[in-house]
């Protein structure tokens, strides 16, 4: 095989080779991460994987079999194996091969037939048919919509959804040009595009699917754009109840809409209004695991012409069943990475929608909308203290263990004395260690044990300098906008999800004055898995083009 001096070794399994020193490298990076997942990092040799989804997704972002093939022939050091190319070809060409359409009333799956014939044999299939009308042509039971989209993308076929979406009840809404607290406002370029991609000029190929923006960019503003452009009753769905307050304050702020048209939905408040905000929490809430989901019904107290999952990476799965059976509504999912670390980014594509846009991370950070951040993990040594415990512990335990290694405690304080006078954040996994620490150091903490009104409080004081450092749990992981935190110290995680690692240093990315810096370390201890777990964690932002430099103690 002729070689050539690209930064790329493309294997016939599907993965790619990047050669993180090579000269193209990052050329290479942000074209491959359009169809390809990186799946771990040994040293300068980045693995990345293409898989049906990742290719689904860039096919549904308009990126065809041929345009992968030829940027992998650009970058590959010794070509492309033949067998490659085939699969590429067969899983992108199964995109758009089923098509769901609406003709007089009826949900019609149409399809070659040698396809139909194939998927004739499953029985999950056959329970959602109510009759062939000819050898590509099937009539669907419309309650089954959302079934059939998933057992289909399950057996390895997307169906594009061009059954439409009914209007749902009438909402007067428009944004503002300036807002209530009197200042300019209008929609960034990309925000724009975002919605337009989602909206479609209101044909039945828009009006579902995912955008995905990075912390800080303004997520919130695209889903009140889209609700502004559809003008119907809108369900908001997101992931606490401090989210909840901030979705309402937008909404009020930058839109017509008045405070009798925007309901929350939340264990201290349950208003159904033309605009209802709730948390996933209330809706998976029962009494027990034999009991219903009593709230479940708020998808149905209003005829909803819009839904949207706020966060949607976290979609719990009644959730998700429950999304199975409202297809004919208009669904946005917003999120700043489609990780799942529970496997089922299939069911957000199948129920909420592809792709629709998305926006690399130093992109937004090179127009300025977010802070620029410098990411170090500094290892530390285990303390003696605890080493025999360690290394006798079972492996969960261990992972834990090092974790709360104490030895951890002097770097924050070092950190603390670098930073000082910055606003600061220091984030853990395990409420002992941060409270510990919290008393050690005399900040505030703020985990979910503190009751709503308290966190509000807190946050309010760190928002005005009052509070120049803050303890938080994994509670502060999502939706909460403290746009001055500048540093973040994370102390823990949750092993190795690159999900919370993106979602935690988005708490410093909003855009700040000046030269529009941030710092984010994660403090690691040496020669135990939590150096593994961090690895993996990591890989999201590695990514994204964010680099770690690493200090040892």
């Amino acid at each position: 095989m002729e070689r050539q001096d690209g930064p790329l070794i493309v294997q016939s399994d599907m993965t790619v080779l990047l050669d993180y020193e090579h000269p193209l490298s990052e050329e290479a990076r942000r074209r491959l991460i359009l169809y390809a997942e990186l799946v771990k990092r040994p040293g300068n040799w980045h693995t990345y994987k293409m898989s049906s989804l990742s290719l689904w997704n860039a096919a549904s972002a308009g990126i065809n079999a041929e345009a992968i093939i030829d940027s992998l022939k650009k970058y590959a050091r010794y070509g492309l194996p033949g067998v490659l190319e085939t699969n590429i070809r067969k899983l992108m060409d199964r995109y758009g091969k089923l098509r769901l359409e609406i003709h007089e009333g009826n949900l019609l799956l149409h399809g070659e037939e040698s396809l139909l014939n194939e998927l004739a044999g499953h029985q999950v299939i056959l329970e959602c048919l109510r009759e062939r009308r000819n050898n590509e042509t099937w009539e669907i039971s419309p309650e089954y919509r959302g079934q059939l989209k998933q057992e289909l993308i399950r057996l390895g076929f997307p169906v594009i959804d061009l059954a439409g979406y009914h209007t749902g009840e009438a909402l007067s809404v428009a944004l503002r040009a300036v807002t209530r607290q009197g200042k300019t406002f209008e929609l960034r370029d990309y925000q724009r595009q975002a919605v337009d991609l989602f909206y479609k000029e209101g044909t039945i190929q828009g009006g579902s699917g995912v955008v995905v923006l990075p912390c800080g960019a303004g997520k919130t503003i695209v889903g009140i754009a889209a609700l502004a452009r559809l003008n119907s009753a809108t369900l908001i769905l997101t992931s606490n109840a401090t989210s909840v307050q901030q979705w309402k304050e937008e909404l009020l702020d930058k839109t017509t809409l008045q405070p009798s048209e925007v309901g929350e939905y939340t264990g201290a408040s349950k208003e159904v209004r033309p605009v209802t905000i709730a948390t996933y929490q209330i809706l998976t809430h029962r009494r027990s695991k034999k009991d219903s989901f009593s709230h479940m019904k708020l998808f149905s107290e209003r005829d909803w012409g819009l839904i949207i999952y706020d966060e949607v990476h976290l979609l719990p799965a009644p959730v998700f069943r429950m999304t199975a059976e409202i297809q004919a509504t208009r669904r946005l999912g917003l999120t700043a990475t489609l990780v799942r670390e529970d496997g089922c980014e299939e069911d957000v594509f199948s129920l909420i929608g592809p792709k629709q846009f998305e926006l690399q991370w130093k992109t937004v950070e090179a127009e300025g909308h977010i802070a620029s951040v410098k990411c170090t993990e500094i290892r530390v040594p285990l303390d003696q203290g605890i080493s025999e415990l360690y290394h006798s512990a079972e492996k969960r335990s261990r992972h834990r263990l090092a974790a709360e290694n104490p030895g951890k405690v002097p770097v924050v304080r070092q950190l603390l004395e670098r930073h000082q006078g910055t606003p600061t954040l220091i984030i853990g996994q395990y409420l002992d260690q941060l409270h510990a620490l919290a008393d050690s150091l005399e900040v505030p903490v703020i985990t979910g044990e503190l009751p709503q009104q308290e966190r509000q409080s807190l946050y309010e004081q760190f928002k005005a300098g009052d509070v120049p450092v803050l303890a938080v749990s994994k509670v502060a992981n999502f939706a909460v906008d403290l746009p001055d935190a500048a540093v973040a110290i994370q102390i823990s995680g949750s092993y190795g999800s690159r999900q919370e690692e993106a979602q935690r240093i988005g708490r410093i990315l909003r855009p700040k004055e000046g030269l529009n810096e941030a710092w984010f370390y994660t403090i690691v201890t040496d020669d135990t898995k939590e150096t593994e777990f961090a690895a993996r964690r990591q890989m999201f932002l590695l990514e994204q083009g964010y680099q770690y430099e690493l200090e040892k103690r």
